[in-house]
């Protein structure tokens, strides 16, 4: 598997989908929870503190656009 980075939107909104695919990206999640998620995915190596709203929200639609 690839290092991810918080620049990955995509390939985390595809993790995420398949690990929680009942859920709603932009209604069943926080920011925080998401948060939370990307830093403990298998693959992430990025500094969990780099994150931000916008990043976070990227991979929040990302995340949308497979559902």
């Amino acid at each position: 598997m690839d290092e991810l980075t918080w620049e990955d939107a995509d390939e985390i909104a595809e993790l995420l989908n398949e690990e929680h695919p009942d859920l709603d990206p932009l209604y069943d999640v926080s920011l925080t929870e998401l948060h939370e998620w990307v830093s403990t995915l298998e693959g992430f190596t990025d500094d969990p503190e780099a994150s931000n709203e916008g990043l976070l929200e990227a991979i929040q639609l990302a995340w949308n656009e497979l559902k």
